[in-house]
């Protein structure tokens, strides 16, 4: 079973998995063919992405995935409770701590699960799926670099809560990149750490350092974050993780900026270490997260095309592949299968779409 994106189908792929609609109703049931004339109606329906059994998905590795596991789970809970407050002027904040809660015992269950991150976000998911993330991943590095319980509460509570401000935003900015804006604009998406601190700082339940994340979750080490420029030692650490992650599933979902692969949201954390973010968060950082999640097609320095069945949590941008073709485009007939762990002068060049 692999994800495929609906631009891709050909028209006969066999469905692995329901496809549902945003209020739970099944459009399509497991084991259907999609048709290509079915594409254009489920993007209609806010659908971008199906999961296919075909013969490049054979021998893939059907783990959970991180995010949509934890998405599904919580989305609609945090959309309520943060709407609530912010728009209608009641509700209990108070209750974010329960999904928090839940968030940590996920990935507790599982910390040597590489983190994977799909790439593919429907447009009504707003900014409560990019804050779960935020809050899964920041949760997972906490974890790694054994904070006390404490904090790694403090920290999912105020990544769950880090974008609230951006809800007294009084114009539409979401599928935009923050450069299609004016300068007025501009400096009012900025200002969402203010408005989003303010709407807290009188929740006597929710503690500084999660107050502080909402405030500081884009300050850079080097200054030239915002709104206060701090450097460095200045910054606390779950601001310092926040940023880290915020950052990520902005780049690889187009969240306000252009949108990029996986690969190469993490190259630019990567090139950013000791600069605009903390080098021992980035380390975390890197052996947490899939550089190329399972069924993610790729082509190699020597061209030859391969499918990633497995991860090597060791090494997460060496996974296990399952070659498609060799590299003068001749298909192969027989399992070949090669990990990168054990090819060390094979390297992943890109990711393509078959």
């Amino acid at each position: 079973m692999r994800r495929m994106l609906l631009d891709s189908i050909k028209g006969h792929e066999l469905l692995a998995r329901d496809i549902i609609s945003n209020s739970g109703i099944v459009i399509m049931s497991a084991g259907s063919v999609v048709k290509k004339e079915y594409v254009r109606r489920l993007i209609e329906l806010d659908i971008f992405y199906v999961y296919v059994e075909d013969e490049l998905s054979k021998g893939i590795a059907d783990e959970d995935n991180t995010e949509e596991k934890i998405k599904n789970q919580c989305q609609d809970i945090v959309k309520n409770i943060i709407e609530k407050y912010s728009y209608q002027g009641y509700g209990d904040l108070e209750n974010i701590q329960e999904v928090a809660e839940q968030i940590i015992g996920d990935m507790i269950q599982q910390p040597e699960v590489l983190f994977n991150i799909s790439g593919v976000r429907r447009k009504s998911e707003s900014t409560y799926s990019h804050s779960i993330n935020v809050c899964a991943l920041s949760v997972l590095l906490a974890l790694r670099m054994r904070l006390p319980k404490v904090k790694v509460r403090e920290i999912a509570v105020g990544s769950l809560l880090h974008d609230i401000g951006y809800n007294s935003m009084q114009f539409d900015f979401m599928n935009n990149n923050y450069t299609d804006f004016n300068k007025l604009e501009q400096k009012e998406l900025k200002k969402h750490v203010i408005y989003g601190y303010s709407a807290v700082i009188k929740e006597d339940w929710l503690t500084l350092a999660a107050k502080d994340i909402i405030l500081c979750h884009h300050e850079k080490l080097d200054g030239s974050g915002y709104p206060f420029h701090k450097k460095a030692d200045k910054i606390k650490i779950g601001s310092k993780i926040v940023a880290v992650c915020d950052a990520f599933d902005s780049f690889v979902y187009g969240f306000l900026c252009p949108k990029m692969k996986v690969h190469h949201a993490i190259d630019y954390i990567v090139s950013q270490a000791g600069v605009k973010f903390d080098f021992d968060i980035v380390n975390c950082f890197i052996e947490s997260v899939a550089a190329y999640p399972n069924g993610t097609i790729v082509i190699t320095n020597t061209g030859e095309k391969g499918i990633v069945i497995r991860q090597n949590a060791k090494c997460p941008t060496r996974p296990v592949l399952h070659m498609i073709s060799d590299s003068k485009g001749n298909k192969y007939t027989t399992w070949v299968e090669k990990d990168l762990n054990k090819e060390l002068t094979l390297i992943i060049e890109d990711t393509i779409e078959l």
